[in-house]
């Protein structure tokens, strides 16, 4: 699995993610390409800009971390199709260049800031991350969305 934190690594999902184009398709799934950039930006903005969501209460974080937790940081990679929690639905258009800028920008963000600035991080769904995690979750997420448009 790539590093989020290694430049290299870094810089190739933003190569993949300039191949999009505003009309590029999606192999499976119902969003259009503007939403699934605005859809990736969604973890970024849990971390970056928290007010934006509203924090899950007691039993439905005890439900995440549990039953959800596992599948989201673990390193095996999410299947065609995979049901998407309602706070990542995106229903409506979105400006493609806008949500392309935003999503290059938290990858920049997040390689620049560094491993050791996500170990133990408070997670907003799932609790203390390590770094490793913070890794397999924001690769696994860009990797299967970049794959669905086949970038």
């Amino acid at each position: 699995m790539e590093n989020v934190f290694d430049a290299k690594d870094a810089q190739n999902y933003i190569d993949r993610i300039n191949k999009l184009v505003e009309d590029t398709h999606g192999l499976w799934g119902k969003m259009t390409v503007d939403q699934m950039l605005a859809h990736c930006c969604i973890t970024y903005e849990m971390v970056y800009e928290p007010e934006k969501h509203k924090k899950p209460g007691a039993i439905a974080k005890f439900i995440l971390k549990t039953f959800v937790k596992p599948k989201v940081v673990g390193e095996k990679a999410y299947p065609r199709d995979s049901p998407t929690a309602p706070q990542f639905l995106i229903t409506t258009r979105k400006n493609f260049h806008e949500e392309k800028t935003r999503l290059i920008g938290f990858i920049q963000k997040t390689q620049q800031l560094g491993a050791d600035a996500f170990d133990g991080k408070e997670s907003f769904s799932f609790g203390k991350l390590n770094s490793q995690e913070w890794n397999n979750m924001f690769a696994k997420h860009l990797n299967h969305h970049l794959a669905q448009f086949g970038v």
